[in-house]
């Protein structure tokens, strides 16, 4: 067993990354907004629906998810901002781990205006990532890109590229409760997992990524994507085309547009508190250093949100499966996470078992076994109310590895 411990320095953000997040509603307008009159409140990027239910990418999280932010009015659209800064001391115990003080960031805007017969949602996702540097953090039992186009990232998490999304959304209501929509992003994220970790409630404070991120959720940075779907009450179906080639090592630029990849899922809201999805994908040649192999990835998640007086709690419970093409290996992998925020408090936990065959390079002779691996995190964080919508929030979190659950091949 191997231990590490991250450690939030500090936490700046609006509501949006901070515990104990609440209702919208009465967020300020941002200065400079136009202070005529107020566009109606934003709803669903693909549908009439409480726009509470959109997630990242066009997924969708439990409708009563609390999102908070900021809203205003700027010519005639109807705008949100929020975003956080995370500062964070980094040590991963044992022979394979290290230490690294770093920042992570995320800004994401959204604009939404009627337009012709339907309803226009554009959204900007900017991240300041790249500062860490190509090699990202240590993260143990983490594996997958590259920093330099030629070794494997192993024990380190890469770092997002500044541009995380950048995609417009377009639906047209067809009946009572249902629409139709179309959605492009370049960078944008197809219709492939549970809604992304830094945009669930239940894993958003947690300062590292999941191991299990290339089973579930690591598509959310896709650099060319269309997707068209249709919505009726709480289910969704929709299909992808996208740019299967994971984003390289340079973290500041735009990749090649491409759509060789496709994706399709269905969801299922069946109550406030509840989303549900499956999902396929055929990701073509997603990893640089390998470019010959190709990957079908399967996915399932439920998410469980509850409200309560002045607080949230919220599990996401998911499976993902990777077949490698060419008769390679079949890979599973599968969180729990939790997070429960009360008023100034919040305590957030995961656990992961990931099958990992890209723990060791050649040539030592453990090169492309699979280990199944596992990891417990728990963490805490405490805000502070500062100016407006901003908090502060100091906080610390413990990780205790398995490594050697395990192993085939």
């Amino acid at each position: 067993m191997r231990s590490t411990l991250a450690v939030i320095v500090a936490l700046l953000a609006t509501p949006a990354f901070a515990g104990g997040m609440k209702d919208m509603s009465g967020m300020d307008e941002m200065p400079g907004m136009d202070h005529g009159a107020m566009p109606h409140m934003m709803s669903g990027a693909l549908g009439a629906y409480s726009m509470m239910r959109d997630a990242s990418g066009t997924s969708w999280q439990p409708d009563s998810t609390p999102m908070a932010g900021i809203h205003g009015a700027l010519w005639g659209w109807s705008t949100m901002l929020h975003g956080g800064i995370d500062l964070v001391y980094d040590h991963q115990g044992g022979p394979r781990g290290g230490d690294k003080t770093f920042s992570a960031s995320m800004l994401m805007g959204m604009a939404q205006k009627p337009l012709g017969p339907g309803t226009l949602t554009l959204r900007a996702m900017l991240s300041l990532d790249p500062l860490m540097g190509k090699r990202g953090y240590p993260l143990l039992l983490q594996t997958g890109e590259t920093a330099d186009g030629v070794t494997p990232l192993i024990d380190r998490q890469h770092p997002h590229d500044l541009f995380m999304e950048l995609s417009a959304a377009y639906s047209v209501q067809l009946a009572e409760g249902s629409s139709a929509f179309l959605y492009a992003g370049y960078p944008g994220e197809p219709a492939l997992g549970p809604p992304t970790f830094m945009h669930r409630f239940s894993g958003m404070d947690d300062p590292a990524a999941p191991i299990a991120h290339h089973w579930l959720d690591s598509t959310h940075i896709t650099f060319g994507v269309v997707t068209g779907g249709v919505v009726w009450n709480g289910w969704k179906l929709e299909a992808s085309a996208f740019n299967g080639r994971e984003p390289d090592r340079h973290r500041w630029d735009f990749d090649k547009l491409s759509l060789d990849s496709a994706a399709a899922r269905l969801t299922w809201n069946p109550s406030p508190d509840w989303a549900l999805q499956v999902s396929y994908g055929y990701i073509k040649s997603p990893e640089q250093l390998e470019p010959a192999i190709d990957q079908h990835r399967i996915t399932a998640s439920a998410t469980y949100n509850r409200p309560f007086a002045d607080g949230n709690w919220q599990t996401t419970l998911a499976w993902g499966r990777n077949i490698m093409s060419g008769g390679g290996d079949t890979l599973d992998a599968f969180l729990l996470e939790s997070a429960v925020a009360l008023g100034n408090h919040t305590v957030f936990a995961r656990a992961e078992r990931a099958d990992k065959d890209e723990l060791f390079e050649a040539p030592d002779p453990r090169a492309g076994r699979i280990f199944a691996v596992s990891e417990f995190s728990l963490g805490y964080i405490y805000d502070i109310p500062l100016a407006g919508p901003v908090k502060l929030g100091l906080g610390a979190m413990g990780t205790v590895y398995d490594p050697t659950c395990s192993s085939r091949g």
